[in-house]
């Protein structure tokens, strides 16, 4: 089992890693990414691949976005030429069973430079 740091590479032989988390030392709520680069023998590095996993709240609703085709797949990384539209979605977002979401509030919100 392995506990992982943000941005802290663990580095092993096995291609599967069991994700140590606990009540006391949880993965935060909402999207968490994973990533994994491969390397050969020779020394070369793959092109990374990711998978984000979603911790839910059992009480409170989940929100997830995201950026998405006309088709309603999931452009990932989510890039966008200068001056083109694109669609964000909340599809993925869920609440604790038995309830529903019933409003999603979608904002540009400011990042610093």
């Amino acid at each position: 089992m392995a506990k992982f740091s943000e941005n802290v590479a663990i580095v092993q032989a096995d291609p599967t890693i069991q994700v140590e988390v606990s009540v006391a030392a949880p993965l935060p709520l909402g999207l968490n990414r994973f990533q994994l680069v491969v390397i050969d023998q020779s020394g070369n590095a793959s092109a990374p691949a990711t998978i984000d996993v979603i911790v839910k709240d059992t009480d409170k609703p989940t929100a997830v976005i995201d950026m998405v085709n006309a088709d309603g797949a999931i452009i990932t990384p989510p890039t966008v030429s200068f001056g083109q539209s694109f669609v964000l979605s909340g599809k993925r977002s869920s609440d604790a069973p038995g309830d529903n979401v019933a409003q999603y509030r979608f904002t540009l919100i400011d990042v610093p430079t």
